[in-house]
């Protein structure tokens, strides 16, 4: 086993209050960082274990919602849901990348024991905020479609006849977008370099969100477009069918790390 590479929580005390500093990063920081996680990956393949991790879920989540067709207005938003709990999700690979870098290897199984990490408290309260936002976009998403469209469709076509074919459905469309674009953002700047800076430097809860915002309000035009890069990978990854998926987490979680070491001081 790896010796210990973390930072001693007595050493962020003055941190707890404000955040950590953060540098200003240009689309070339950004590229080195993609590249990097490229050679991450390349170097700690993983996406066996997402198609085992992720591919059940997903094949549960679709049997749920065709069995209850009342759940089928909240498919998509169940589908967009995964940039929400994404930086939970790539939180093992934010491991990797961190051994990585310092020279020493992890196993997967030992990345991914989230119950063995130093500050795993920190990280499994930051993983409940995002699942609370993630099913408050769901719940938004469910209050939306019967303002607009009403009773649950009889079947696929009905739904899709009415999102397509009325103006309550491009209602539903325009409004839906925009609103889970607000949830996005909201979750987008409190954890774009959360996880990492807990992993790395223990930092608090408190300390890790006011660091990530400031990395997003001092980088707005290169956090923007990384935000695009995540949007787009993930929207990639789901067609067709999620496949690949096993192999944009992955990457987007080793990224992370690597944008996180530049941002950060």
């Amino acid at each position: 086993m790896a010796q210990d590479l973390y930072i001693h929580p007595s050493e962020v005390r003055t941190a707890d209050r404000v955040g950590f500093e953060v540098r200003q990063i240009d689309l070339k920081d950004l590229s080195d960082a993609w590249h990097a996680g490229l050679g991450d990956f390349a170097a700690h393949p993983t996406q066996k274990v997402f198609s085992w991790l992720i591919y059940p879920i997903i094949g549960m989540v679709l049997l749920w919602v065709a069995s209850e067709r009342s759940l089928l207005p909240i498919l998509f938003p169940i589908v967009s849901g995964v940039a929400l709990i994404g930086p939970f999700l790539g939180l093992a690979l934010n491991h990797i990348s961190h051994h990585r870098e310092e020279g020493h290897e992890i196993s997967h199984a030992e990345a991914f024991n989230i119950f063995k990490y130093p500050m795993r408290g920190t990280l499994l309260l930051m993983g409940a905020i995002l699942a609370t936002i993630f099913f408050a976009w769901l719940a938004c998403a469910t209050i939306l479609y019967r303002l607009t469209l009403g009773d649950a469709p009889e079947s696929i076509g009905d739904f899709l006849t009415a999102l397509f074919t009325t103006d309550a459905g491009w209602t539903l469309i325009v409004v839906g977008n925009l609103v889970g674009f607000a949830f996005a953002l909201v979750v987008f700047s409190i954890s774009v370099v959360a996880f990492p800076l807990i992993i790395h430097r223990h930092a608090t809860l408190r300390a890790a969100i006011l660091t990530s915002v400031d990395a997003v309000v001092h980088n707005p035009g290169t956090m923007a477009v990384w935000g695009l890069i995540v949007a787009g990978l993930l929207l990639l990854g789901s067609l067709p069918a999620f496949i690949g998926l096993a192999v944009a987490i992955p990457i987007l979680g080793h990224t992370t790390w690597h944008l996180y070491r530049k941002v950060v001081v």
